[in-house]
């Protein structure tokens, strides 16, 4: 089936990119409740099942709204960002001001007229149950989330920027060409291959939705807020396992370049700033820098600016000579695993 966009010319002058915490925290979840998730987060999963094994969650309210078997979940838990660069904050509470009609009608649509228990506990006091689920929702951000946001956001906005360029140099036939294999263009439509057989019109523009966290498949989200919104995997997240799962450098790179510089290296197979790295590697930013320029100016790393944010990752010298077809192995997808995360 395939749910088909029409996109007028105002329409595509006001299409956009946006970066979303909490589209990361709810994808995050739900590829946590598959048994068998997403080989492209399986280094996350891995990760975020260990976390929650000594520190679980619960989410007696969000849980069932977003993992349940019907097939679709209640949009307005995840509206689309007003901005470009949005924060968790920001993000919960445009889902908190969602009008109380929009929050049971949303409910009736994924659940039908006999709500289960959490959705109809929602339906009956909008207002106060939003706000809980706000709180849950803050809390699986700050434990899942939040100690990788900077490499994520780095990753997100690379995609972006790479999105950006695609649309200047060939517009949007480039742009939505190479976007994902279940997104086609042509004469004024986007037909996206989903589980929807639908028509649709992106009223004031789409917002373009790129996710680390999640599936990859392209989800098409009206009544978000008065923009249609699309989430698509980013480039490069195999990398962010890599990251994630703190495999080390390969010693013969280590032999090579030092154990600082192979190491700093290492870490930027995903893209982070100097004072990320600095962070996570125990270091000084000066000495990161130092390192860094000398990786660059041997082609091992390259950088990009993100508004005041200069990003750095590695070049594809850089990605041979750590031999990543070894270093970016996929971890176990962790079946038998019975959940940490309670309704």
């Amino acid at each position: 089936m395939a749910l088909s966009i029409e996109i007028g010319t105002a329409d595509l002058a006001g299409t956009r990119f946006a970066v979303s915490p909490l589209a990361e925290t709810i994808s995050g979840l739900q590829q946590l409740a598959q048994p068998d998730p997403s080989p492209r987060v399986r280094g996350w999963v891995r990760w975020a099942r260990e976390r929650l094994a000594h520190r679980p969650l619960r989410l007696a309210v969000t849980w069932p709204l977003l993992v349940s078997d019907r097939p679709a979940w209640p949009q307005f838990l995840l509206p689309a960002p007003a901005t470009t660069r949005t924060s968790i904050d920001d993000d919960l509470e445009a889902m908190r001001q969602t009008a109380p009609r929009d929050v049971i009608d949303s409910l009736h649509r994924v659940f039908g007229n006999d709500l289960p228990p959490a959705a109809r506990d929602l339906a009956d006091a909008p207002t106060e149950r939003l706000a809980v689920v706000a709180t849950e929702l803050r809390e699986a951000h700050d434990q899942l989330v939040r100690p990788h946001w900077p490499r994520i956001q780095a990753l997100l906005e690379t995609d972006i920027a790479h999105r950006a360029a695609q649309l200047t140099s060939g517009g949007a036939a480039r742009l939505f060409a190479d976007l994902h294999r279940d997104v086609v263009w042509s004469d004024g439509r986007l037909t996206v291959l989903t589980d929807r057989r639908d028509d649709a019109v992106a009223r004031g523009g789409l917002v373009l939705l790129p996710v680390a966290l999640g599936a990859d498949r392209v989800i098409v989200k009206g009544n978000t807020t008065t923009w249609t919104t699309l989430r698509y995997p980013c480039r490069g997240i195999a990398a962010l396992g890599a990251v994630v799962d703190q495999t080390p450098a390969p010693d013969a790179t280590v032999r090579l370049l030092g154990r600082s510089k192979a190491g700093l290296l290492r870490a930027l197979t995903a893209p982070a700033t100097t004072t990320d790295l600095a962070r996570e590697l125990g270091t000084t930013p000066s000495a990161v820098a130092q390192h860094l320029a000398v990786l660059r100016a041997n082609g091992l790393v390259s950088r990009q600016r993100h508004g005041r944010r200069v990003v750095y990752t590695t070049t594809a010298l850089g990605d041979a000579l750590l031999d990543a077809a070894s270093v970016r192995s996929s971890p176990s997808p962790g079946d038998g695993w019975t959940g940490q995360v309670r309704p």
